[in-house]
């Protein structure tokens, strides 16, 4: 049976090591970072992931400020928004919060904001720093896809690594961080021929597709790590992956719950993201790599 890798007390474990990182900068340098979320519209999803992200900020000393507009806000108003977050010197990250209402892009919004206040990591910019392996912040959930990796000791270099899913938000990036640490990478998706066959070459399986249970079990490697991105509300109410957990449990070495996974990575990590900007905004060294 799969050792179930623990992503709530991994998570708590981060959040720990920003707290006491913003208590030290705070104390030698009198800075405490500023977080900003725009949160446009009443998705319910939405508004309970912006009340978590406010508690974690509470917990770990990071000033926060939501911006709660109706979802018939014109999308001029939102980018004025944003324009006046970036030019504002006390504010270190700014978080739109997807998805948009319909009648905004969420390309041309995320877009508008500043590269150095970007903590969700979705900027383009951000995004090319992340391919030549010289981008700070980095996409938030693949980030926490990588520490937990860490976590459960796998060794990646030189390990084949399949990662199902190829969005802008996970799957290319965490990609890009799997090559960056050495393992040969595979990216599937909609068009792959045979599925089934590519996930079970896999030493090291990321999925993240947004369709409960789409990957089977009997077609993991035995011994292969997986981490299932996946959450999916179930017609009775309950919550799933991408990946059938209990049959792929019995052939894995090690796999992420959901939920408890991968999804208290990602805010983590968004706190990691607001601690470096703050720093990097004011030419102190990354508290990451110190």
């Amino acid at each position: 049976m799969a050792k179930v890798i623990d992503g709530k007390a991994i998570a708590a474990a981060v959040r720990a090591e920003v707290r006491a990182k913003v208590e030290a900068l705070a104390a030698a340098r009198g800075v405490v970072p500023g977080l900003h979320v725009l949160l446009v519209g009443d998705d319910p999803g939405s508004a309970v992931y912006v009340r978590n992200k406010e508690k974690a900020c509470a917990e770990v000393g990071v000033r926060t400020v939501t911006h709660r507009l109706p979802a018939d806000t014109a999308e001029d108003d939102v980018l004025a928004i944003v324009r006046r977050l970036n030019a504002d010197p006390d504010v270190d990250g700014i978080l739109v919060q997807l998805p948009l209402p319909r009648h905004m892009s969420a390309d041309r919004v995320t877009d508008a904001v500043d590269p150095a206040k970007d903590v969700d990591g979705f900027h383009p910019a951000n995004l090319g720093l992340l391919v030549a392996g010289r981008g700070r912040l980095r996409p938030c959930t693949p980030a926490g896809v990588m520490r937990l990796l860490d976590e459960a000791g796998v060794e990646l270099a030189g390990r084949r690594a399949v990662v199902v899913g190829r969005s802008l938000i996970v799957g290319k990036p965490v990609a890009f961080l799997l090559l960056e640490r050495h393992a040969t990478v595979t990216v599937c998706h909609s068009r792959t021929r045979d599925l089934a066959a590519e996930v079970g070459r896999a030493d090291v399986l990321v999925v993240a597709i947004g369709r409960p249970e789409a990957v089977r079990g009997e077609w993991i490697k035995p011994g292969a790590v997986v981490i299932d991105v996946g959450m999916n509300r179930l017609p009775d109410g309950r919550l799933a992956g991408d990946v059938e957990y209990a049959a792929a449990a019995s052939r894995a070495s090690a796999i992420t719950p959901v939920p408890g996974g991968v999804g208290p990575m990602t805010i983590a990590c968004l706190l990691r993201n607001t601690l470096s900007a703050a720093c990097a905004r004011r030419g102190l060294p990354d508290p990451w790599e110190a």
